[in-house]
């Protein structure tokens, strides 16, 4: 399988221009799939702090960029939305959102900000001697009670000695606040006001308010990440940006 693919036909998400070069860096499996975005492109057409994939090689070599709390290596690794990534070199820390149009849009936070992600779980396995696995969206999974659900958030600690420990929980359901991250919608945080439960392989549907405009709208389950319960954890996660 090649390295590359044509810019052309680079997903819409990358938020990358089209025709500047014929290729780009095609992401390798892991991480987020389909829609990950390579860290080289990342790193070069997002932020500039590389203007070539020499100098994205050599910022990775000395192990300068940490994703999710662990040193990238690999230039076509895929990050996805919510992931945390620092360079710490530069005292520089940022998540990974969507914006209105659907492209990953980066977002400046703070070191304190930095030592947590969140993550939705789709769905939950048993494993071997009984554990309870939860499958992430990311395509990562911990260990855990049974108390969490397919649709939840977690907010996972990035600490050293902590890595990964749960540290809070945003349950999916009526009354709570939720990101869209897909469709016409893409970007807003609304109110979940009704789940609906669709017989068949369509998907599962979720009635939604936009807590400053009033306006109530749809989407689908899969649009849909938790963030907060109240009201969002703006502070805590940028997505008011």
């Amino acid at each position: 399988m090649g390295q590359h693919l044509k810019r052309v036909v680079a997903p819409k998400s990358w938020g990358i221009a089209r025709k500047t070069t014929k290729f780009v860096m095609k992401p390798s499996p892991g991480p987020h799939n389909t829609n990950a975005l390579p860290i080289a492109v990342w790193l070069r057409d997002h932020i500039g702090v590389a203007r070539n994939m020499k100098e994205v090689k050599q910022i990775l070599r000395q192990r300068d960029v940490i994703v999710n709390g662990r040193p990238c290596r690999h230039p076509d690794m895929g990050v996805g939305i919510f992931d945390i990534i620092a360079i710490p070199k530069t005292g520089s820390y940022y998540r990974i959102l969507r914006d209105m149009k659907g492209r990953h849009k980066t977002i400046t936070i703070d070191e304190a900000a930095a030592q947590s992600r969140l993550v939705k779980i789709t769905n939950k396995t048993i494993i071997r001697g009984g554990k309870v696995q939860l499958n992430l969206r990311d395509g990562s999974n911990i260990i855990a009670d049974n108390s969490y659900k397919a649709g939840d958030s977690v907010v996972l600690s990035l600490k050293d000695g902590e890595m990964n420990k749960i540290i809070d929980h945003f349950p999916y359901q009526a009354g709570n606040m939720v990101m869209v991250i897909g469709g016409k919608h893409s970007g807003n945080i609304a109110r979940v006001t009704e789940r609906i439960t669709v017989q068949g392989s369509l998907p599962n549907r979720v009635i939604l308010k936009d807590e400053e405009s009033g306006e109530t709208f749809e989407t689908i389950d899969e649009y849909v990440v938790p963030v907060g319960r109240e009201k969002a954890a703006v502070d805590s996660w940028g997505i008011e940006e």
